[in-house]
């Protein structure tokens, strides 16, 4: 089941090589989320926005982060409990 959360939260991230950002922790509920994989990542345009989308997982679930360029904000958009 796909629960959708649209919180703004902090991520941890390395950048390069070039422009690519890989996400490898990020807090959510007082609790650090430890990215064990990028399963999939897209973008997409809203307006003027670049907003990059990343799926990942911690091992116990599926999550949705998505970065807003323009804003320079991270926010954790779903999680799926069912897809592990």
């Amino acid at each position: 089941m796909v629960q959708q959360i649209r919180e703004h939260i902090r991520v941890g991230v390395i950048h390069g090589p070039g422009t690519r950002l890989r996400p490898v922790w990020f807090d959510w509920q007082r609790r650090k989320h430890e990215v064990r994989e990028v399963t999939y990542h897209w973008r997409h345009r809203t307006g003027n926005e670049l907003m990059l989308h990343y799926s990942v997982t911690d091992g116990t679930a599926l999550y949705e982060l998505v970065y807003n360029t323009a804003e320079q904000t991270w926010i954790l958009e779903s999680i799926d409990t069912e897809k592990l």
